[in-house]
């Protein structure tokens, strides 16, 4: 091929990023989705062992 037909490279075609691509980002509705249920099952595991530790002491 010759240089005026060549396909760019990442790097060269996506402004020199070293091959990050957006395609290989999750959706940000997805993100913030598995963000707020990781903090939402944080926080019913804190209430069941703060339920237990009352529960326990005597």
């Amino acid at each position: 091929m010759t240089d005026s037909t060549r396909l760019p490279t990442t790097a060269e075609g996506r402004g020199g990023t070293g091959g990050f691509r957006e395609e290989d980002r999750a959706p940000m509705g997805m993100t913030v989705r598995v963000f707020v249920y990781l903090v939402a099952v944080h926080f019913i595991v804190a209430f069941f062992f703060l339920l237990f530790y009352l529960g326990g002491a005597e």
